[in-house]
């Protein structure tokens, strides 16, 4: 069983920048897909950015502005974000996805604004 816990949430202004975190228990491997998601009110839930150990994807929306980076020592995902958005408002999602299963996290509130 895996359980993923998200952190670093919270109110930033238009321009700021936030640090997400990702903490993984159980059994991770490094083939494991990991990624952020998120969620707005009203809309689906749609992909920010996932990193396998061959690639590193981004919605188009954020590139340029968010990196995606990972550490298996300590079963870590982090999402960096910066230039924040109003758009970017939105409850983020960690995710690990292996053939067979996929976990979520709780989430995490991103609240961009003045």
């Amino acid at each position: 069983q895996v359980q993923l816990v998200e952190s670093g949430g919270g109110l930033v202004q238009p321009g700021g920048s936030l640090r997400l975190s990702c903490a993984a228990s159980g059994r991770i491997f490094s083939i494991d897909v990991m990624g952020w998601y998120r969620q707005a009110p009203g809309k689906q839930r749609e992909l920010v950015a996932a990193l396998s150990s061959v690639s590193t994807n981004y919605a188009d929306s954020v590139k340029g502005r968010f990196t995606i980076s990972r550490d298996n020592a300590k079963n870590m995902l982090y999402l960096q974000m910066n230039s924040l958005k109003p758009e970017d408002t939105a409850v983020y999602y960690c995710r690990l996805a292996r053939p067979g299963n996929e976990y979520w996290g709780q989430g995490t509130q991103v609240t961009v604004s003045s």
